[in-house]
C-alpha cells in the first residue's frame, strides 16, 4: 500500500505510517500526515483530508512573513480543524524570518507598516553550497530549528500527538522543516534509523512537482528561478548526519527533547498515536 496521498493543490503528502519498528512492528496509518503549503488545496481535497482522513489538526511550520504573504488557506475556514502556527525561525521586531530583533522586539507587526515581510529563502528551502560539505550546512540549518525554536519544536510534536482525529505538519516544500519534526516524531515512535532516513529522502519521488508549486507564488519564484532543481534534493546524508549529532551529543533525539520539556507523557501519547 502506497503511503502517498494524492491531492489536486498539494503534490508532498503522505502518511507517517506503514513504516517499520525496532521491535518488527508497522507505523500507524491515518494518524498523522506530512505535506508541501496546503494554499492550494481544492475542495475535493479538503473533502478527502477532513471528510475521509478525519484531518482535525493542521501544524504549520512556515514563518509568519510566509503565512503573512500566502494569506489564508482553505483548510482554516473549516470549522473541525484547529491550526497551531509554530515557525521554528527566530521571529521578532521587524525581521520576521530572520534573527530576533532585541532592540525593537516589542514592535506589533500586525499594525505596523514597517515589517519586513520577506522570506529568507536560504532558510525556508537550504541550498546545497557545493564550497561547503552539503551534509554540514544542510543539518547546520536543522539544528537552527533546534537552536532557535525548541518551544515550537516541543509543542509542534505535542500537536502531532493529540488523538482527537488525524493530524497534518507541513511547511513551504514538506521537506526540511517538515522533514526534520517528521522524523523526530518518528524516532520517538520507535520507528527504525532507516525508516526515518527513508522517509525522509521520499520527498525526492515529488521534488520537480514541489518546486514547480513554489515557483508559482510570488513569494518564493525569484530565487527559485536561478537554482538547479538538484540543489534541493534530500539526500540521506542530511538526516543521518542530523541524527547522528543528535546521538553523539545528547545521547539521542529523545535526550535532547528531555532537555526541552518532554515528558514520559508525551512519548506515550506520540506512541499511541503511531503504533500499531
Amino acid at each position: 500500500m502506497t503511503r502517498w496521498i494524492d491531492l489536486e493543490g498539494a503534490v508532498n503528502v503522505r502518511d507517517l505510517g506503514g513504516l517499520p519498528t525496532n521491535d518488527g512492528g508497522r507505523t500507524r496509518r491515518g494518524r498523522i500526515l506530512r505535506a508541501d503549503n496546503l494554499q492550494g488545496l481544492t475542495p475535493g481535497d479538503v473533502a478527502v483530508l477532513v471528510g475521509e482522513l478525519n484531518l482535525r489538526h493542521v501544524v504549520d511550520l512556515r514563518s509568519t512573513a510566509e503565512v503573512s504573504l500566502e494569506g489564508p488557506g482553505p483548510l482554516t475556514f473549516v470549522p473541525e480543524v484547529r491550526h497551531h502556527h509554530l515557525t521554528l525561525f527566530a521571529e521578532g521586531g521587524r525581521h520576521t524570518d530572520v534573527e530576533a530583533d532585541t532592540v525593537d522586539n516589542t514592535v506589533d507587526t500586525t499594525v505596523d507598516n514597517t515589517v519586513d515581510n520577506t522570506v529568507d529563502i536560504d532558510r525556508v528551502l537550504p541550498w546545497a553550497d557545493r564550497a561547503l560539505d552539503e551534509e554540514l550546512r544542510v543539518t547546520g540549518f536543522y539544528f537552527g530549528y533546534l537552536r532557535d525554536r525548541p518551544d515550537s519544536v516541543v509543542a509542534a510534536l505535542r500537536a502531532m500527538a493529540l488523538d482527537d482525529g488525524a493530524s497534518l505538519v507541513h511547511c513551504a516544500a514538506g521537506k526540511d522543516r517538515t522533514g526534520v519534526l517528521s522524523a523526530l516524531a518518528l524516532e520517538i515512535a520507535g520507528a527504525t534509523r532507516q525508516a526515518i532516513v527513508e522517509d525522509y529522502v521520499a520527498t525526492g519521488e515529488r521534488l520537480e512537482l514541489i518546486l514547480k508549486r513554489l515557483r508559482g507564488t510570488s513569494t518564493y519564484q525569484g530565487d527559485l528561478d536561478s537554482r538547479p532543481a538538484d540543489d534541493h534534493r534530500p539526500r540521506p546524508g542530511n538526516i543521518e548526519q542530523f541524527l547522528s549529532v543528535l546521538d553523539e551529543r545528547f545521547g539521542g533525539p529523545m535526550g535532547w527533547l528531555v532537555q526541552h520539556g518532554w515528558t514520559s507523557a508525551d512519548t506515550e501519547a506520540m506512541r499511541a498515536r503511531l503504533r500499531d
